[in-house]
């Protein structure tokens, strides 16, 4: 027969065992709505992740198209200089002068569209960089939330804290200092003065 002292001994045992709380994560998998929830939010992870990879590939492609722009700026007008020069020391120069409109001209053009596209492109570059920055944002917050859920189980009370998260990312974007002048700017600044710079030297090869 069991004797009152073991009697005793499994009772304290079970009354041990029933007051222990569940680990958290045993509570979100025995709760079907928290368990949803976190399967949800990972699954959103994920695609964050994924869309963040995606314009980070995307940037680094636009980031190349600018660079190769730069290139042919430079290229072309130091190509155009030394055509000219080499044309001018052969042939009389009174000709030429009378005719420099004509490839002051390309070189303006050429160096307006060049500008054109250089903006055009930082203006996609900046608008993608700002998307890349809102999608890892959205990844922290949704990961702060994540673990908050996993830490917290059935006591996450999703209102207060998302809210919460959302209240430091926006106090966070708030206090980014809006900058008015850009590096988009000077390089434009920049390629205006070296066109500027480009037609007078054309102008002095041509006529001196």
């Amino acid at each position: 027969m069991i004797s009152m002292e073991d009697s005793e001994s499994n009772q304290s045992t079970s009354i041990i065992i029933e007051t222990t709380p569940l680990h958290p994560l045993h509570q979100i998998a025995s709760t079907p709505t928290h368990k949803l929830l976190l399967k949800q939010w990972l699954k959103e992870e994920d695609l964050i992740l994924n869309r963040v990879s995606l314009k980070e590939t995307q940037l680094d492609s636009i980031r190349k198209e600018i660079t190769q722009l730069y290139s042919f700026f430079f290229i072309f007008h130091s190509l155009s200089l030394i055509l000219l020069f080499s044309a001018s020391s052969r042939v009389s120069n009174i000709g030429f002068c009378h005719r420099s409109w004509l490839p002051s001209l390309c070189s303006l053009f050429f160096s307006l569209g060049i500008i054109w596209a250089v903006r055009f492109k930082t203006d996609v570059e900046e608008h993608v960089e700002k998307m890349l920055e809102r999608e890892k944002e959205d990844g922290k917050l949704l990961g702060k939330c994540v673990d908050e859920l996993k830490k917290k189980g059935i006591e996450f009370d999703l209102l207060k804290e998302v809210d919460a998260l959302r209240r430091a990312k926006s106090l966070k974007i708030e206090a980014k200092g809006v900058a008015k002048w850009s590096s988009r700017d000077f390089v434009t600044l920049f390629f205006f003065f070296v066109s500027c710079l480009v037609l007078g030297l054309t102008r002095v090869i041509l006529c001196s």
